[in-house]
């Protein structure tokens, strides 16, 4: 039977948050004109997220699909990957163990995607469910927790305003991603571990390079749950350097190969340029330590300056020593080959 749309949960440990959500996609209305199914990609969970998804299999009673598939390659952006491949949907529109979508986001996603042939992507308006009040000016930081509302009308993200959907709520065309998006992210591709982040952007970037537009429609409703430890500095500060240190490459992907060198040190002067206005601003007084928001600013923008050192030490380099490896494996191959082929011909 073929399938319109798929609801992927990419999960790691999630099995305390994903009742919630399955629930809540088990009550979707308005879903009866077409057929989508919902997948659980476990990415190498030790908790009893397998357990969870199995328990809710047996006593399914909604009429879709629900299936579990393992993914014991760390990393958000593996799990997005394997969601895309095991898919069946025309759709995949993606949902976080913490994502609480509204009755109608499969209906209204699935008709979004209908109606606008050239959206390679979608983003949902995403809202914030704080166990705790957030600190005050939160809103300067908003964007890092992947909250995002746009106003009540649907709208195109436009190449050069340098914006895109997170992929909290996202929905891309499966044949847009499997055309552009590479199988090996350049970010987060090893997971929390690596200090990066973003890779829900790098992969919607490559689509929206590739000719098809990106879009926010706000009939796609979800709450982001977050909790009181997700608002502590310790962690406010670790995620905003992840997504600091991740900057630079999200900038040159969207540069053609000649712009890429004028641009590097364009970038390096206007970040230490705005650090530099942002230290003289907060000089002599004691708001760096005491204020959240302020830490988290100066954290993002000196992140954003080290970006390309840190890229070129730890995942530029990388990547060329993996390719080189692959280079020496091809070519130690080809004469194993050219001597069976030999051999053959002899025979």
């Amino acid at each position: 039977m073929m399938v319109n749309f798929t609801v992927a949960i990419p999960t790691y440990n999630g099995g305390d948050r994903l009742p919630e959500v399955l629930h809540l996609l088990q009550e979707q209305l308005n879903t009866e004109q077409f057929s989508w199914e919902i997948i659980v990609i476990d990415n190498n969970s030790t908790d009893h997220t397998a357990k969870v998804v199995q328990e809710y299999q047996s006593n399914w009673q909604a009429s879709i699909p629900l299936k579990y598939y393992l993914e014991t390659e760390q990393g958000a952006a593996f799990a997005r990957q394997r969601a895309v491949e095991e898919a069946q949907g025309e759709f995949i529109g993606f949902l976080d163990d913490d994502n609480l979508p509204d009755l109608n986001w499969v209906a209204a996603a699935y008709a979004f995607g209908q109606a606008h042939q050239e959206a390679g992507a979608y983003g949902s308006q995403v809202q914030g469910f704080f166990e705790v009040e957030p600190p005050e000016n939160f809103q300067k930081i908003a964007c890092f927790f992947a909250l995002v509302e746009r106003g009540s009308l649907s709208n195109r993200y436009e190449p050069d305003k340098k914006l895109l959907p997170p992929g909290a709520g996202l929905v891309v065309r499966r044949k847009a991603w499997l055309a552009n998006v590479p199988k090996h992210l350049v970010l987060n591709h090893k997971g929390r571990e690596a200090k990066l982040a973003s890779e829900d952007l790098e992969a919607v970037l490559h689509i929206q390079l590739a000719g098809w537009e990106i879009w926010y429609n706000p009939e796609m409703r979800v709450q982001h749950k977050i909790p009181r430890w997700r608002l502590e500095k310790d962690y406010l500060l670790s995620l905003i350097r992840c997504i600091g240190l991740s900057r630079y490459h999200i900038r040159l992907l969207g540069l053609k190969n000649w712009q890429q060198p004028l641009a590097v040190p364009i970038y390096l002067l206007n970040d230490l340029r705005r650090l530099i206005l942002h230290l003289i601003k907060h000089r002599g007084k004691d708001t760096i330590n005491s204020d959240i928001i302020v830490a988290c600013e100066r954290e993002f923008l000196l992140s954003s300056l080290i970006s390309p050192f840190f890229l070129l030490k730890n995942r530029y380099l990388e990547i060329g020593r993996a390719k080189i490896l692959e280079f020496k494996e091809t070519l130690n191959f080809l004469p194993s080959l050219s001597d069976r082929k030999v051999s053959t011909l002899r025979e």
